[in-house]
C-alpha cells in the first residue's frame, strides 16, 4: 500500500501559490533590482567571459644578461652575473667588497666582541664562534694600536666587517640589459606561446607606452618602473620582481594572447637589521711555489626574480549554461529583499498599515497543533480571530491574532425559504422574542456585549457574539432560518444521511449538533475549523432551550 501512494505521488505535479496584489512600490523595487542583476550578469558573460573554461598556464623562463663596467678593472657578465639557486631569478653585482691575497695561517680576530681579549686567559684554543672567521689558538694577540684579539687558525688576513662603498662601485651596472624568454603552455588546450615574436627587433628596449611587449629590458628602467633608485639600491641591494601575466583568449573570433610586464619591489628597505641582498664568495689560484691564495668577495646586488601567471580561456557549452543555470538564482533576490521587508514590518509595533496587515494574513497562515488553539468569530469583526491555550482570562477578553477564513458556502440560505418556511416565519419569530425574553431577564455577565449571554465559570466558555456591544445575533432572522429551523436542520441531517430516522427519541440531540455545525459553517465559513470552533454562549443557549436534553445535563466543548 506504501509503495502504490508512493507510485501514485510520483506522477503528481505540485505547483507553489503565489500571492500577487497591485502594489507600485513593491513592483518598482522588483524591477530595479531585476535590472541591476541583469547588467551585472551581462558583465561578467561578456567582460570576463563566463562562457569559457579557464585554465591556468604552466611557465619556463630562460634569461640572458649583457653589460660591460669598468670599475679599477673590467666586470663582464661572467663576472658580475652570478647563478642564483631559485627558480626563474638571476643576480646581478652592483657593489663589492674585496680582500685580495688571502692564505691560510695565523693572523689576528677582527674586533669583534667576543674576540676582543687582554691576555692568553680570554682564548681558549679550538674553540670556534658563530661570527669567528676562524678557529682560536689559544693565544691573544694585537690587531692593532687600540685592540687586542684572540688569534685564530683561518684565511688571513681576515675580511674587514665595514659599510659597502658609496657611491657603488658597479653602479654602471644600471645600463645592463636582459633578455626574458619566457614559454607558456595550457595542457588542456594544447596551446603554446611564447613572449619573443619572430619579428621581434633585437635593438628593441622595453617601454611601458612606447614598445610594451619588447623583452629586452634595461635594469635602470626596471627600477624606475618599480618605483626605486638605481643608485641607492645598487649600495645594499635588494629583491626586484618582474611579473609577467598572461591573460589569453583562446577563441578565434577574439584572439589575444600577449603578456603584461609589471614590477615591483620584494624586500623591505625599511629595516635596519642585515638591509639589501648580500653573499660572499672567493676565487682561488695557486702561487709559484704551490701556495694556495684567494681573493674573497662580498658581492651586494641585485636579485631579480621573475614571476610568471596567467589564465588561459576558450568557449565551452557546458560553461555558458552552468553560468546561466547559476545566474537565474539570483533573481530571486528581488523577491528576497521584498520579503524582508515585510518580515521587519511584521516585527515592528509601530507605524501600522491596513494594506501591509491585510497582505500578511493572506500570506503567513500560523500552523498550531489542534490543542492548542482557539477560534472565535465575531458578528461585528470580519476576521476570525486565533487564541492560543491555556486561557487566562475569559475567551470574551482573551487576547488573539487575525486568522483570515476562506468563506464557503455549504448551503444556500435561500433553498430554506420554502413556502412552509415562510408560512411558520412569524411564529418562529414570535417563539424566539419568547427565548430571548427569558434571555434577557437573568443576569447578564459583564463580559456579554449583547445582553443575552449565561453565566458560566468556564473561562471557554465565556464568549459573546460580539466584541463590541449591539444587537445580538440570535435575534436576526438567518438565525432563526439557517441555525434554529427544524426544517432547514432536518435538510441538512437528511443531507449526511438520507436513511436517517428523524422520528427517533434521540431527535433532538441529532437536531441539536446539526445546529451547532450549521453555525460553526455560517459563520466561520470553513470545515477544516469545525473542531476548534467556539459557539457563543447566547446562542448555544438558544440552540439548547429550542432543542433540549432530556436530563439538561449538556457536556459542553471538549478542550482535549
Amino acid at each position: 500500500m506504501v509503495a502504490r501512494g508512493w507510485m501514485k505521488d510520483l506522477f503528481n505535479y505540485d505547483s507553489p501559490k503565489l500571492i500577487r496584489f497591485p502594489s507600485v512600490g513593491c513592483v518598482c523595487v522588483k524591477w530595479f533590482i531585476y535590472g541591476i542583476i541583469a547588467v551585472y550578469i551581462c558583465y561578467t558573460l561578456i567582460v570576463q567571459k563566463r562562457y569559457q573554461e579557464k585554465e591556468e598556464l604552466t611557465s619556463s623562463v630562460r634569461i640572458n644578461l649583457k653589460g660591460v663596467a669598468h670599475a679599477d678593472r673590467i666586470w663582464d657578465a661572467a663576472e658580475y652575473t652570478i647563478p642564483t639557486q631559485t627558480r626563474d631569478s638571476f643576480f646581478v653585482m652592483t657593489n663589492v667588497i674585496r680582500t685580495d691575497n688571502q692564505i691560510q695561517q695565523t693572523c689576528p680576530e677582527y674586533p669583534i666582541a667576543k674576540a676582543i681579549c687582554s691576555s692568553d686567559r680570554s682564548c681558549e684554543k679550538g674553540i670556534v664562534n658563530v661570527h669567528s672567521n676562524g678557529v682560536q689558538t689559544g693565544r691573544c694577540v694585537r690587531y692593532n694600536a687600540t685592540y687586542k684579539t684572540c688569534e685564530i687558525k683561518a684565511w688571513c688576513p681576515v675580511q674587514m666587517e665595514e659599510s659597502p662603498p658609496t657611491p657603488a662601485v658597479l653602479r654602471s651596472s644600471e645600463d645592463f640589459t636582459v633578455l626574458i624568454k619566457n614559454n607558456i603552455h595550457f595542457p588542456t588546450f594544447n596551446y603554446t606561446v611564447q613572449n619573443i615574436s619572430p619579428k621581434l627587433n633585437i635593438s628593441c628596449k622595453f617601454n611601458k607606452v612606447t614598445d610594451p611587449l619588447c623583452p629586452i629590458f634595461r635594469l635602470g628602467d626596471i627600477l624606475q618602473e618599480a618605483k626605486e633608485n638605481f643608485s641607492e639600491v645598487a649600495v645594499k641591494g635588494g629583491i626586484i620582481a618582474i611579473e609577467i601575466k598572461w591573460d589569453c583568449d583562446l577563441d578565434r573570433w577574439s584572439y589575444y594572447c600577449s603578456p603584461e610586464y609589471s614590477f615591483r619591489r620584494l624586500d623591505d628597505k625599511t629595516r635596519t637589521q642585515y638591509p639589501g641582498f648580500s653573499f660572499r664568495f672567493a676565487r682561488h689560484y695557486k702561487l709559484p711555489n704551490g701556495t694556495e691564495q684567494r681573493t674573497l668577495f662580498k658581492a651586494y646586488g641585485i636579485r631579480f626574480d621573475v614571476l610568471v601567471f596567467g589564465m588561459g580561456g576558450k568557449f565551452k557549452l557546458i560553461e555558458l549554461f552552468t553560468f546561466i543555470g547559476s545566474t537565474i538564482a539570483y533573481f530571486g533576490l528581488a523577491v528576497t529583499a521584498i520579503e524582508m521587508c515585510f518580515q521587519f514590518y511584521n516585527c515592528s509595533s509601530c507605524c501600522k498599515i491596513p494594506f501591509c496587515e491585510n497582505l500578511i494574513r493572506k500570506k503567513y497562515e500560523t500552523v498550531l497543533m489542534p490543542e492548542q488553539v482557539m477560534f472565535v468569530s465575531y458578528v461585528d469583526n470580519p476576521h476570525i480571530t486565533l487564541i492560543k491555550l491555556p486561557l487566562e482570562t475569559s475567551l470574551q477578553n482573551a487576547d488573539g491574532s487575525s486568522f483570515e477564513n476562506h468563506p464557503m458556502k455549504f448551503y444556500d440560505p435561500r433553498t430554506c425559504c420554502t413556502h412552509e418556511s415562510n408560512k411558520n416565519h412569524s411564529t418562529a419569530q414570535s417563539e424566539l422574542r419568547l427565548l430571548t425574553q427569558s434571555i434577557s431577564s437573568a443576569d447578564c455577565p459583564e463580559w456579554c456585549c449583547c445582553g443575552q449571554c449565561q453565566m458560566t465559570q468556564k473561562y471557554h466558555e465565556q464568549l459573546c457574539c460580539r466584541k463590541k456591544e449591539g444587537q445580538c445575533i440570535t435575534t436576526t432572522y438567518w438565525f432563526t432560518q439557517l441555525v434554529l429551523s427544524r426544517d432547514t436542520l432536518n435538510k441538512a441531517l437528511l443531507y449526511e444521511d438520507p436513511f436517517l430516522d428523524l422520528t427517533g427519541h434521540s431527535s433532538n440531540s441529532q437536531l441539536r449538533r446539526i445546529a451547532y455545525k450549521q453555525y460553526i459553517h455560517w459563520r466561520f465559513g470553513s470545515f477544516e475549523l469545525e473542531d476548534r470552533a467556539i459557539i457563543p454562549s447566547c446562542c448555544r443557549r438558544l440552540i439548547r432551550n429550542t432543542y433540549p436534553k432530556a436530563n439538561g445535563n449538556y457536556t459542553g466543548f471538549n478542550l482535549e
